[in-house]
């Protein structure tokens, strides 16, 4: 292998030691092997991203000047995990709030872990303090990590607004950006939602517990109430997200996933 591939592949490899080596210290495993892609900082999808998402979103190099690429990664959770989820009724199991806490805080390190494995080799790396902050009137990010992800090849937008990867779309999603000197990955050109590409599926839509998606959208205020519900009932796991200001979103862990592990989609390979 070429000096390019030998170092996209180091990354890959970093990534799952540290995510295997974090999973030792847990009373019971939550994730699966994590994917890594990379995107070119300057793809078109990227510089769309202000009208995508908002025009609050940042770029590539606001976050860190002559930025070249974001690597993404997606640690799915485990199908135990996700079973324990699929109950049927408004809130997520108490196993899945406090996976999701447990793993926004693995995130953290991990993200942490991958600069300084990118400094020891000469490049920077950086992560927006905006990756874990949520605009509660928009009800948007002013970071997507899914958006980058789609962009780093790593899946395909499900109906349920969901990124779908290769090992499914139950997981959670970092990014960290660089000047990473590497061939960029290219967009995945398959589609993997098969609601989508044939009109086969559509599971997630009919358990969705709010009605929040459809064949025509997504509906994010139905979706937001039944976060604020189930933050409600689990408020001993943590916070799921920050505002602008650095504070607690919540008391409690707004999470669903019903969405995210029932049907085909939610976890493959």
């Amino acid at each position: 292998m070429n000096e390019n591939v030998n170092l996209k592949e180091a990354v890959r490899r970093q990534v799952e030691y540290f995510v295997e080596t974090y999973q030792k210290k847990l009373e019971r495993p939550l994730w699966r092997k994590p994917l890594t892609g990379f995107a070119d900082a300057a793809h078109p999808y990227i510089r769309k991203l202000k009208e995508v998402i908002g025009p609050g979103h940042l770029l590539p190099e606001e976050v860190l000047p002559g930025a070249s690429v974001v690597v993404a990664c997606f640690v799915p959770f485990t199908k135990e995990l996700a079973e324990t989820n699929r109950v049927e009724g408004k809130y997520a199991s108490p196993e899945w709030a406090q996976a999701y806490e447990v793993t926004n805080a693995m995130l953290k390190e991990l993200n942490q872990s991958l600069i300084g494995f990118l400094e020891e080799r000469g490049y920077r790396g950086a992560v927006t303090p905006e990756a874990f902050t949520f605009d509660r009137e928009k009800l948007k990010s002013n970071w997507s990590h899914r958006h980058l992800a789609y962009a780093s090849g790593l899946g395909t937008f499900g109906i349920n607004n969901m990124l779908i990867t290769r090992a499914g779309g139950c997981g959670r999603y970092t990014t960290v950006v660089t000047d990473l000197d590497v061939e960029p990955d290219s967009v995945c050109e398959e589609e993997l939602c098969l609601y989508k590409k044939d009109g086969s599926c559509g599971v997630c839509i009919r358990r969705c517990p709010a009605g929040a998606l459809s064949a025509e959208g997504y509906d994010r205020q139905k979706c937001y109430g039944i976060l604020k519900d189930n933050a409600r009932r689990y408020t001993e796991f943590g916070s799921s997200y920050v505002d602008a200001a650095g504070q607690a979103d919540s008391e409690g862990s707004q999470v669903c996933g019903k969405c995210a592990v029932c049907g085909p989609c939610a976890v493959r390979q």
